[in-house]
């Protein structure tokens, strides 16, 4: 990924030990999928998550995310309520999961060609 970012909307094919594999390549660490692209996300767990995270999320063109799938590491972890005010106010809805299964609906989603976005939070995977 150029500068930590690689325009287009792609299937995420893998994930495995901390890491993504999507387009060809491998990411180490968290990331978006978004309409716009795929990007480093500097978002180690759910602790970090916050509105200036998600900023990239919110800066997307009205109307091109419904839904936000949250892959929240090794284990489900709750949505701060203030995050999910903040992304349903933009219109998007919240289905938080653990990553390992957000990426497998996320890549369902796309498939369907709903608009939607991940944010995935990589972990390294429950034994």
């Amino acid at each position: 990924m150029s500068d930590s970012y690689l325009p287009g909307q792609h299937t995420i094919e893998g994930y495995r030990a901390g890491g993504f594999h999507f387009a060809g390549m491998s990411h180490k660490g968290s990331i978006l999928a978004l309409p716009s692209g795929v990007r480093a996300w500097n978002v180690a767990d759910m602790a970090a998550l916050d509105t200036g995270s998600l900023a990239k999320v919110l800066e997307e063109p009205a109307g091109e995310i419904e839904v936000l799938i949250v892959g929240s590491g090794a284990t489900l972890a709750p949505l701060p309520k203030a995050i999910r005010a903040a992304l349903n106010a933009a219109g998007i809805r919240v289905d938080v999961m653990a990553t390992h299964h957000a990426v497998p609906t996320y890549n369902i989603m796309l498939g369907e060609r709903r608009k939607v976005a991940g944010a995935f939070i990589a972990a390294a995977l429950p034994a």
